[in-house]
C-alpha cells in the first residue's frame, strides 16, 4: 500500500509539473501548438484502432467493388496514365508492355521495335522481323475500372480522342495504336467502334484489336510519372513502387496534378481519400495551372 501511495503521489507530482511547465512557455511565447512538429503529435497521441487502421491503408484504398480490365495501347503511357487514372469509376491504373511475342520485355528493347504493318486488325498481333525480337512489344495502359460507373465504351472514347501520334499513322510498334480486349463483349464494341470512328474520319484507321495476353509492368520511374515528378507527396504518403501500380490515391492525383478531370471529381476524391490539406492545397494549384493543357510527353 505504502508503495502504491508513493507512486501516486509521484505520477500526480510529474502530472503537475509538465503543465507548469507548458504554461510557462506559452505564456513567455517559447511555442505555440502550431509549432509542435507534426510526427510529435502522431507518435505522443493516442489512436483508436480505427484511426490507425486509416492512416496505414490511406494510400492504396484498393477499393472492395467487383472491376473489370482495359488495356489500350495509344502513343506515349505517360500520359496515358494521367488521362484515365483522372476519370471518375476507373479504380487503379499501370503501364506497363504487351501484345507482343517475348517475355519479358525492358524499355530498351521496346524503345528499339518498329511496327510491321499498319493495318488494322482483329487478329492476334503477328511476330516481328525485328533485328531485336524484344522489340515487339507496346506501351499501354491497363486500367481496372468499375463498370456500374463507366462503361468500356465511355473509355474506348477517350481512347479515340487523345492518340498522341493519332490513328491514321503508321508509327513503331512501341507507339502503335492498339486495343486489347479481356472478353468477348469488349471485342465486339471495340470492332463495332473502329467502324464508326473510321467513318466519322473518313479515313482508314490502322487500330490493331487482339486479345488481351500478357501484361508486363513498366519499370517504376514509368509508373504515375506526373505524379512522381512531385517526389515529396509520393514520401509523404509513403506509396511504394507496388502501390503506384495498386493505389487508387496515386491515380487520381497523378491525373490531376496534370490537370486532368474535372474540379467537382478532384474535390470529391481529395475529401474521400483523405488527403492531407497540405498536399490538397498543392495538387490544387498544380491542377489549375495544367488544366486544358497537353498530356503528350
Amino acid at each position: 500500500m505504502a508503495f502504491l501511495r508513493y507512486f501516486w503521489c509521484f505520477s500526480g507530482l510529474v502530472l503537475i509539473a509538465s503543465v507548469l511547465i507548458l504554461t510557462g512557455l506559452k505564456h513567455w511565447n517559447l511555442y505555440t501548438l502550431q509549432d509542435i512538429p507534426f510526427e510529435w503529435v502522431i507518435q505522443w497521441a493516442p489512436l483508436s484502432n480505427a484511426t490507425a487502421q486509416k492512416e496505414i491503408k490511406m494510400p492504396s484504398l484498393e477499393q472492395e467493388v467487383p472491376f473489370k480490365k482495359a488495356t489500350f495501347g495509344m502513343g506515349c503511357f505517360w500520359a496515358n496514365d494521367a488521362l484515365f487514372g483522372a476519370q471518375r469509376g476507373v479504380l487503379r491504373t499501370r503501364v506497363g508492355y504487351a501484345g507482343g511475342t517475348t517475355p519479358n520485355p525492358v524499355y530498351k528493347d521496346i524503345e528499339s521495335g518498329t511496327s510491321e504493318s499498319g493495318a488494322t486488325s482483329t487478329d492476334p498481333l503477328p511476330g516481328t522481323s525485328d533485328a531485336n525480337p524484344r522489340g515487339d512489344h507496346t506501351e499501354v495502359i491497363e486500367i481496372d475500372y468499375d463498370p456500374e460507373i463507366i462503361s468500356y465504351r465511355e473509355l474506348l472514347k477517350l481512347f479515340w480522342d487523345n492518340h498522341e501520334y493519332g490513328v491514321t499513322t503508321v508509327i513503331k510498334r512501341q507507339y502503335m495504336s492498339l486495343i486489347l480486349y479481356h472478353e468477348e463483349e469488349q471485342r465486339h464494341i471495340a470492332e463495332l467502334d473502329i467502324i464508326v470512328e473510321a467513318g466519322k474520319r473518313n479515313e482508314k484507321l490502322i487500330t490493331e484489336i487482339a486479345p488481351a495476353g500478357p501484361f508486363y509492368p513498366a519499370e517504376d520511374y514509368h509508373q504515375k510519372y506526373r505524379l512522381q515528378k512531385h517526389g515529396w507527396i509520393v514520401e509523404e504518403l509513403n506509396l511504394t513502387p507496388e502501390q503506384l501500380q495498386t493505389s487508387t490515391a496515386a491515380a487520381k492525383l497523378n491525373g490531376y496534378v496534370a490537370g486532368v478531370g474535372s474540379r467537382e471529381d478532384l474535390e470529391r476524391d481529395l475529401k474521400m481519400l483523405g488527403i492531407p490539406e497540405k498536399i490538397a492545397s498543392f495538387v490544387r494549384i498544380q491542377y489549375s495551372e495544367n488544366e486544358g493543357g497537353n498530356l503528350y510527353c
